[in-house]
């Protein structure tokens, strides 16, 4: 089955990362790749969501509705995008490199009949979406505001 990873090292910890991953309401202030359609909709298993690729950053944007299949926190999210002879399964993975660091793996598998059509014609440019995805997530997350942002919010939790 053809298979598309990324890796990136993330100088953050895991769940800064994963914070950064399910807060969908933010993803266009830092991902020109993965657009999310309805943010309020949650990231659950059976959960049907309505997302946006955009596989170059000069590109127009394909609609896609897949179903989110696992939700570990902290480690793994995946979904299944589906049509007749087509099957896409996205995992986005966290694993602790230290306290501090994170190993972010995007992958993508590819099934059916008209993957083999359909994969020539898109492989390169999915990989790079991918890896500037992962490249900005990096960034998103290791920027002094975002780690502010998060001060600030740990802060607020706490006052009564």
């Amino acid at each position: 089955m053809p298979t598309l990873r990324t890796q990136i090292e993330i100088n953050a910890p895991r769940v800064v990362v994963w914070e950064a991953l399910m807060r969908k309401e933010e993803w266009r202030r830092w991902n020109t790749y993965l657009f999310d359609g309805d943010p309020a909709l949650a990231m659950q298993p059976g959960q049907e969501v309505f997302l946006s690729v955009r596989r170059l950053e000069d590109d127009e944007f394909t609609d896609f509705e897949p179903v989110i299949t696992l939700v570990q926190p902290q480690i793994c999210l995946q979904w299944i995008a589906k049509m007749p002879g087509f099957r896409s399964e996205h995992s986005f993975e966290l694993q602790d490199l230290s306290p501090t660091r994170t190993l972010y793996t995007h992958q993508e598998r590819f099934k059916g009949i008209l993957s083999t059509v359909f994969l020539p014609f898109i492989r390169q440019d999915e990989k790079r979406g991918m890896k500037r995805m992962a490249r900005q997530l990096k960034r998103y997350v290791e920027r002094r505001e975002y780690r502010q942002y998060r001060r600030e919010k740990r802060d607020r939790s706490y006052r009564f």
